[in-house]
């Protein structure tokens, strides 16, 4: 039997670094950028267009377009209004939009300072006006499974956000379990429900974080739920500055991992993944949250087995 293909979207130059501590400098991102391209990924994050005031690691998001190498990648660029949408337009090397909607007020307020009813319609402007101009375009519901300031999110709310955003016809509709609080039951019932009210041309897409350790097996469940598509980052970096508490993406050597041995086919070369996690971890001075970096893959090459018994 075939190995079933599911699409990785690589995030961690922008999602991945958007909380850290410290400036990740441009070249580095750009590195981090060839590595995933080398690995096979075929479509990465790259910035996002917000105001640097607000998320300083940012800041350089026309700098590293300008540096991205030729590839028939796409290349993603988040934004939260028109402005930002005209920022990614003017660089030239976006491929595609990703446009965020909250699925409550108290995150959308800090996070794009926003209502939900606000951040649906700005999405389907932003939607509207970056297929308009060429773009692929598509939806994350940021907080649908839990929000940190207003609770546990109701899934009719979620359903509901997501059969008007898709009125906007966007590529696809990512549900986002922002702040690592979703469980397997919860992420199959959820997805089973937008699945139903959005039009069957509509992708499904899934971003998972780890913040309780629930986000691997959130992702299988996804997988097996027949959701195409699911976000990662590089040795599983990664966060919310303004999500208290929440932790790296699912780490994208990790998701390979366990998803080629259930039988999923991704197309990118896991080995070349831990590598780039172990460059991450050198680059950042410091552990990534990954285990795949540490751990090593298996059945380990006889190379690696020789290595380990010098």
């Amino acid at each position: 039997m075939s190995p079933s293909p599911f699409e990785l979207v690589e995030v961690s130059p922008r999602d991945g670094l958007q909380n850290e501590p410290g400036i990740f400098s441009t070249d580095n991102k750009l590195e981090l950028i060839r590595r995933a391209l080398a690995a096979g990924v075929k479509r990465i994050e790259v910035a996002s267009f917000v105001h640097p005031k607000v998320v300083p690691q940012m800041a350089d998001a026309e700098a590293v377009c300008s540096g991205l190498p030729d590839s028939d990648a796409c290349f993603v660029g988040l934004v939260l209004n028109a402005k930002g949408l005209e920022r990614a337009l003017a660089t030239g090397r976006i491929d595609e939009i990703g446009a965020v909607a909250v699925a409550s007020d108290g995150f959308g307020q800090r996070n794009q300072q926003q209502t939900v009813t606000q951040s649906i319609d700005v999405c389907q402007r932003v939607i509207g006006d970056a297929r308009a101009a060429g773009l692929r375009a598509q939806v994350t519901i940021s907080v649908a499974f839990g929000c940190p300031f207003d609770g546990p999110v109701g899934a009719d709310r979620v359903v509901g956000i997501a059969r008007e955003l898709a009125a906007a016809e966007p590529l696809e509709i990512a549900l986002a379990d922002t702040i690592g609080v979703a469980n397997p039951a919860q992420v199959q019932a959820l997805f089973a429900e937008v699945r139903s009210a959005v039009p069957d041309a509509t992708r499904l897409r899934g971003h998972f974080h780890n913040t309780r350790n629930t986000g691997y097996a959130n992702a299988a469940v996804a997988l097996q739920a027949g959701v195409p598509v699911l976000d990662a980052s590089i040795g599983g970096v990664g966060g919310c500055p303004f999500a208290p508490r929440a932790t790296g993406n699912i780490a994208s050597e990790d998701l390979l991992f366990m998803a080629e041995g259930m039988g999923y086919n991704s197309g990118v070369d896991l080995d070349q993944i831990i590598s780039a996690a172990g460059w991450l971890g050198t680059a950042l001075n410091r552990p990534v949250p990954g285990m795949l970096s540490r751990a090593g893959n298996y059945p380990e090459s006889v190379e690696e087995r020789l290595a380990d018994r010098l």
